[in-house]
């Protein structure tokens, strides 16, 4: 099942702001999710547990 997201102008343009070249801002985000999902939580640059 497909579901239907509305961000903002401002987000949509910070998560392009975050692609690689020729990356969408869907695959940016399936990735984030995904990282999310193994690691559960987002690392942050500099952070130690």
């Amino acid at each position: 099942m497909t579901q239907t997201l509305e961000i903002s102008d401002d987000l949509m343009d910070r998560l392009e702001s975050h692609c690689e070249e020729g990356e969408t801002p869907e695959e940016f985000i399936e990735e984030l999710v995904s990282m999310y999902e193994t690691e559960g939580a987002f690392l942050q640059e500099g952070y130690s547990e």
